[in-house]
């Protein structure tokens, strides 16, 4: 097999150097070249054709998300964010993913972190993993960021009598985002369910998400908080390394309540898609329906069971859609999907089943 061709960009002569080594460490990539910020990026890839390029997000000049935006029109590749845990950093790594970013890594410490080591497995993992996307990137037509429709998010409150009668579950990995920006905003206002979203994220990075998100729809969206109400017409994602479960009160009412954990990560995730349908298979007592969207692994498939024994209905998206057919892929072959569906018809047939 040939090496990963890699392009390293970044600011910082000296991230420049520790990243470079940590790749060209690994037998099966090397760095092909350098470059200081989003310009000289876009010049090198023209030149140099690399099979994946690590992009810092914050640069003078031309920064990440200008130069990813502009690659995605020309010519997409694969492209791993690398991102500070600012605010303003967090909020430009969604953005990068929503369009077209397939993962990202947070440094460790800052602009320059000296321990950038402590996370180089998985810088050279996702490498892998966004090399094997190159073919398929070609496929994708990315717009510009949307615009928000609002600015701030007035939370629902729940309306005298009003039940939790169905519930939309929804469960993603890498190429998460993107696939929840084309979800998301396309379910009304007046949904008559509640929604519970599991991305795999470290934390920091949820909650840009959810605002995000929540500023391009019509529904609320936020970062689950322990103990409140899961009510109609909100989406509540998980937050980074917390599990999210349900729990009810013990007069056994229908109410369902945010449970957030932090027991042992399952299959290397916390949050994961298995602890939170398991939970809500346990204890919901109406409606259900399952999303399992692109991703790597099979979280979601041992939960996915459980949901159909309950007599919920499960959806994965095609493999056509996903940047990683991966979690979908594992979901199909346990036999308990209902329905496969492209990403972009996956919130109409949402809507259909409710």
């Amino acid at each position: 097999m040939k090496p990963i061709r890699v392009l390293v960009v970044d600011d910082s002569a000296f991230m420049r150097k520790v990243i470079s080594d940590i790749i060209n460490n690994d037998p099966n990539m090397t760095v092909i070249g350098t470059a200081r910020d989003g310009r000289d990026a876009l010049k090198k890839i023209q030149e140099l054709n690399p099979d994946v390029v690590t992009m810092d997000v914050e640069m003078p000049g031309l920064d990440g998300l200008a130069a990813l935006e502009e690659l995605m029109k020309i010519s997409p590749l694969p492209v791993l964010m690398i991102s500070s845990l600012t605010k303003r950093g967090t909020e430009q790594t969604v953005k990068a993913l929503q369009l077209g970013a397939v993962d990202f890594i947070a440094k460790p410490s800052g602009p320059i972190s000296l321990d950038i080591d402590t996370v180089k497995e998985e810088i050279i993992s996702k490498i892998k993993i966004a090399a094997g996307t190159k073919n398929k990137l070609a496929n994708f037509k990315y717009k510009t960021v949307i615009s928000p429709v609002r600015p701030v998010s007035t939370f629902k409150e729940l309306a005298p009598g009003t039940t939790l009668d169905k519930l939309v579950l929804i469960g993603t990995s890498t190429g998460g985002p993107k696939a929840l920006h084309e979800v998301i905003p396309r379910l009304p206002e007046q949904i008559n369910a509640g929604i519970l979203i599991v991305q795999h994220m470290p934390p920091g990075f949820t909650r840009s998400l959810a605002e995000r998100l929540d500023s391009l729809s019509q529904i609320t969206v936020k970062e689950a908080e322990h103990g409140e109400e899961i009510i109609p017409g909100c989406a509540y994602i998980a937050p980074g390394d917390y599990h999210l479960t349900v729990s009810r009160p013990p007069s056994g009412a229908r109410e369902l309540k945010v449970n957030l954990t932090k027991e042992q990560p399952r299959g290397g995730h916390r949050p994961a898609v298995d602890t939170m349908l398991e939970s809500v298979a346990q204890l919901y007592w109406s409606d259900m329906i399952c999303v399992i969207m692109t991703g790597m692994g099979n979280d979601g498939s041992q939960g996915v069971q459980l949901i159909k024994k309950r007599g919920g209905k499960v959806i994965a998206e095609h493999q056509s859609s996903c940047i990683v057919y991966g979690m979908p892929k594992a979901a199909i072959a346990t036999g308990c999907v209902d329905k496969i569906v492209h990403l972009k018809d996956i919130s109409s047939e949402v809507l259909r089943m409710l």
